[in-house]
């Protein structure tokens, strides 16, 4: 998986400019380290970087001078050293996720011709913060502020698949206290465990039946460098155009998305 790219803040053409070589293929390197997230031989680290042994020792012959890599003076593994561990950090402190969401989620609306909405956990529950709309006009009732049910809408599924045990069953209980008409959308329903399970596995929620007849939705969590979910991206079509394509193209572009911005937020999924 090659780094993701803010194309927002990388305005110019390949056209337009012409960059240093040299630091291109030895980030192939450090992009390895990254993925690997484990000491390494040089043999092996050149193999997967695509390197000849030698011309990777090169390469990390200055990196470590630098500090961003370092080697273990008894295996000669190599890992990543101060300088890299410095460069993450100030890239999280500085790094906004609703920035790159908002970017991301225009892109999917016009990619795909769908309404796509931000969903964060707020302090009712999943709630919208933005909505995306293609163009196409959809009688939905989605919009900033929105609250979603838990256990009734495809975003509220998400969080509970994937929030602490603990502070969903204290969300679904404080939802089912609600009066009627208290403005949250979708009905509140039983949700197993089976349930819960197979969203962890396939990466994405919907539900048979959806609070508005006619309008169907998919979303799929993002998460940050610690494996928490930061918040959701949620997919919304008329049942006659997002259906037939869902499997072959809407999902997939969804969970695309999704994995690319928890990759810039410093996720990575484990290896298990």
């Amino acid at each position: 998986m090659s780094f993701p790219i803010n194309k927002r803040r990388t305005k110019e053409k390949k056209s337009d400019v012409r960059g240093v070589q040299s630091i291109e293929l030895g980030s192939r390197l450090l992009e390895a380290l990254c993925q690997e997230a484990e000491p390494m031989m040089l043999k092996d680290l050149a193999k997967i970087s695509g390197f000849a042994p030698a011309q990777a020792h090169a390469y990390l012959v200055s990196y470590k001078k630098i500090g961003v890599v370092e080697q273990d003076a008894e295996t000669g593994r190599y890992f990543l050293g101060p300088f890299a561990v410095q460069l993450g950090l100030t890239a999280m402190r500085t790094m906004d996720p609703m920035e790159l969401a908002r970017e991301a989620v225009s892109e999917l609306s016009d990619r795909t011709a769908l309404n796509v909405a931000i969903v964060v956990w707020g302090s009712f529950g999943p709630t919208v913060v933005q909505v995306e709309e293609s163009g196409i006009h959809i009688n939905m009732n989605t919009r900033p502020g929105t609250v979603y049910s838990m256990s009734g809408t495809a975003s509220g599924l998400v969080f509970s698949a994937f929030l602490p045990e603990q502070e969903v069953k204290d969300a679904m209980a404080q939802e089912k206290r609600e009066p009627a008409g208290s403005g949250r959308v979708g009905t509140s329903r039983f949700v197993g465990r089976r349930e819960i399970e197979q969203i962890r596995e396939q990466g994405f929620a919907t539900v048979e039946s959806p609070p508005v007849p006619g309008v169907h939705a998919y979303s799929a969590p993002v998460f940050d460098h610690s494996g928490q979910i930061v918040l959701a991206i949620t997919i919304i079509g008329q049942d006659h155009f997002i259906e037939p394509r869902a499997d072959s193209e809407f999902i997939p572009a969804l969970l695309e998305t999704t994995r690319t911005l928890s990759f810039g937020l410093g996720f990575r999924a484990s290896k298990g």
